[in-house]
Order: C-alpha cells, then sequence, then structure tokens
C-alpha cells in the first residue's frame, strides 16, 4: 500500500536534485568563488549563480552567504558540501573499480615531456611485452596534475628530493653536453669552462626564472658566478634543446640519467666530466583511486625496477 502511495506521489521535479547543479555547487563551495567555479568549468559566473541558485530553490534553502566581493557557506551549504564531496568520491571510487573490471586493463601515466621522451618511452616496449593485455596512455606535461580529478593512475614527480613522495626512480646529476663534431672544432675548443664562451647556450624559455637556472648546480660546483657564451638559443621544451645539442647546434645542460642513452649512443658527449646533483629527483605517485587497478600498480613496480637495473640511482653524487 505504501509502495502504491508512493508511486502515486512521485518527488516533484522541481525538488529533484541534478546532477550537474550538485557539480557546479561543489566547485563553488571548494573555491568560494562563482567566478573561480566558472573558470574551471567553462561556464560563465553568471551561470554558475543560476546554477547554484537552482540548486537552492530545489533543496529550499540558501547554500551560500552572499557578502561583498565573498561567499561564505551556509550550515545547509556545510551540510549539503560534506554530503556531495562524499557522493562524488563514491562516484569516483565506483568509476575506478568499474574500470579494473572491464575486458582490457588500462593504465594513465603523467610526468614530464624529458622522461617521456628520453627515458620512459625507449623502454615501455618492455613493460607492453610484460602486459599485452594492458593498455598505457601517456600525458607528457609540465602541468601538475590532479590525479584523482583527471582520473590519472600514476604520476612521474620531478621534484626537490627533500619533497618527493613515494618510491625515488632516481635524483638527477647535471652537466653541460653537446654533439662530438663540436669537440673536434679546433678553431673552438672545449678544454676548459671558459671555452663555452665561444659557443651558443641552448636553454629553455621558462617566464618565472633565468634563462641558466638548471646551470646553476652546475656552475656553484664549478665554482663559477655565471656561464657566459657567445650566443643563446631558446626553446620551449627541454626536448627541442637537446635536439638542437645533438645536431651540433649549441651546448645544453645535459641531465642524467635521462641522456644516459644518447651519451650512450654517442651522440651526445660532457666534455668537463664534472657532474652535479641538482638536489632534485623523480619520485612515483600512485593516485588513491589506482589502489584497486593492478595494472597501475605493475606499472608502478616496474618503473621501479628499471631504474634499479639501470642503475639510476647514485649514491655517490657529488653535492654541492
Amino acid at each position: 500500500m505504501q509502495e502504491a502511495n508512493a508511486n502515486r506521489n512521485p518527488v516533484p521535479r522541481s525538488r529533484q536534485l541534478r546532477l550537474d547543479l550538485l557539480h557546479t555547487f561543489e566547485a563553488a563551495a571548494r573555491h568560494l568563488s562563482f567566478t573561480r567555479a566558472g573558470d574551471e568549468l567553462a561556464l560563465s559566473q553568471s551561470a554558475v549563480s543560476r546554477q547554484v541558485q537552482q540548486l537552492e530553490d530545489s533543496v529550499g534553502a540558501a547554500l551560500f552567504e552572499r557578502r561583498h566581493r565573498s561567499l561564505a557557506l551556509t550550515e545547509a551549504g556545510r551540510i549539503m558540501q560534506r554530503a556531495v564531496e562524499d557522493s562524488l568520491e563514491r562516484l569516483r571510487d565506483a568509476a575506478a573499480r568499474v574500470r579494473t573490471t572491464s575486458r582490457r586493463a588500462q593504465v594513465t601515466l603523467t610526468c614530464t615531456p624529458g622522461f617521456a621522451s628520453f627515458w620512459l618511452i625507449p623502454r615501455l616496449s618492455r613493460f607492453t611485452a610484460m602486459h599485452p593485455d594492458v593498455d598505457v596512455r601517456i600525458a607528457a606535461t609540465l602541468t601538475l596534475v590532479d590525479l584523482e580529478r583527471n582520473n590519472v593512475d600514476l604520476a612521474v614527480r620531478f621534484v626537490p628530493s627533500a619533497e618527493g613522495t613515494g618510491p625515488l626512480l632516481f635524483e638527477e646529476e647535471v652537466q653541460p653536453m653537446c654533439a662530438p663534431r663540436l669537440l673536434r672544432d679546433a678553431s673552438r675548443p672545449l678544454k676548459t669552462p671558459a671555452d663555452l664562451a665561444q659557443h651558443t647556450l641552448l636553454t629553455i624559455d621558462m617566464s618565472d626564472a633565468a634563462a641558466t637556472v638548471d646551470w646553476e648546480p652546475w656552475l656553484q660546483l664549478m665554482g663559477l658566478p655565471a656561464v657566459h657564451m657567445a650566443h643563446s638559443v631558446s626553446f620551449s621544451r627541454y626536448v627541442e634543446a637537446v635536439e638542437a645539442a645533438v645536431a651540433g647546434h649549441g651546448i645544453v645542460i645535459g641531465r642524467l640519467p635521462l641522456l644516459a642513452d644518447l651519451v650512450r649512443a654517442k651522440k651526445l658527449v660532457a666534455p668537463f666530466r664534472t657532474p652535479a646533483a641538482s638536489r632534485r629527483g623523480y619520485f612515483v605517485t600512485l593516485a588513491p583511486h589506482a589502489a584497486h587497478n593492478p595494472a597501475a600498480r605493475a606499472c608502478a613496480d616496474w618503473l621501479k625496477a628499471e631504474a634499479d637495473q639501470a642503475g639510476a640511482t647514485h649514491p655517490s653524487q657529488r653535492r654541492i
């Protein structure tokens, strides 16, 4: 009888909670700003405000206290925020479980473009040979990716060694590198650091840092205040600077062990053989949802095994 009454008295459409409104509310509650929530969701500030108003009408309570140029959650808003965050987390967890039960396993990994190009991709065939039923997706970017929000399973973070979390793959050493033919140029010898003044600097254009910031650990080890070179060529990515060095266009600060394969292939050489520890390293971070993904765990273990096998950790690095 009660069931029949419930069917005759459905919840009015105006009182039903729409998922898109809850998603918008969660972003606005997290940022305490309709503008920043709109930036995240690709909506205008007025669209976010309208959707929040619709949700407030649906639940019959004000969720935000509109102050001058600021927002604050009401008590009802705080109750809704906790409930919505918990629901979205459950949905993300369910989605992760569904992904692991799909016909083909999948692992998504984010890392820097340099790590992907010089270290990961040359070795990736070994992982796919060991796990032929696993699809691998690589997001190579300098942007710090939120693993949970972007459904990314693994990250290889390049951070200061003191700030690293998760297993360490290897710490980094740096030293100048160039194409072998530059060493054979008798008109511009490369026997001492002072000889760099006759060559072209290949560097990365980073708007928030000096052009030679990557050179600083090596310069400090050598007791040099700065690097002075005849010319400079700036690139947007480290990969391009290294390619220019291989082509013989100048000197790049080489990162080891990322460029170890190019050194072994004699495409790059280190004229001064004086590596300096940069006090930065590559660390593996496993997303919380990836605890349910055997493929992601297998990839994390494989990364560490590859780094260990390659002798990528250098306990004898010279510190500055």
